[in-house]
């Protein structure tokens, strides 16, 4: 498996919920703790080989299994608009809106990356699901930085 920096890139989502952990490539959280209702975010692959177009969220009940998912595509949140235009990438190519796994050493994958178009819609959808979860959200970043790596966070049960 590629490493896509898939700590790094959830990091750089800023999401709030602070019982989740990054496993590979996918990021897991218990966005609202003491539900049975768990939160998938992966990478989707496109057609082309060790390419990815965006995220898939899947809503999980820790007995009934998947509940809902929802697929949102780097190109619809412009994810990658601002690089794609500096490197005159053309609309429906296969580099447009997508991010592979040849990139600079050092250096994400997905560079370039401008999270808050995803961020917004991961929270529209996510409240949804998890009332209240974005009530203490984390604080936005408006293009690539190096965050510290994610780490597993466990939150503690108040009674």
């Amino acid at each position: 498996m590629a490493s896509l920096h898939a700590p790094e890139f959830f990091a750089e989502l800023s999401l709030p919920f602070t019982d989740s952990t990054v496993v590979g490539n996918t990021y897991y959280a218990t966005p609202t703790p003491g539900t049975p209702l768990r939160l998938r975010i992966e990478f989707t692959r496109t057609i082309y080989a060790d390419t990815y177009g965006g995220l898939r969220l899947t809503v999980l009940h820790a007995d009934r299994g998947e509940i809902d998912a929802v697929a949102l595509s780097f190109a619809d949140h412009g994810t990658f608009r601002r690089r794609d235009e500096a490197h005159g990438t053309p609309a429906n190519t296969k580099g447009y809106g997508t991010f592979d796994t040849y990139h600079r050493p050092g250096q994400p994958p997905w560079e370039g990356a401008v999270t808050n178009g995803l961020r917004d819609a991961i929270e529209q959808y996510t409240a949804v699901w998890f009332p209240g979860a974005w009530t203490t959200a984390a604080p936005r970043r408006t293009a690539h930085q190096t965050p510290a790596p994610l780490t597993t966070h466990r939150g503690g049960r108040s009674r």
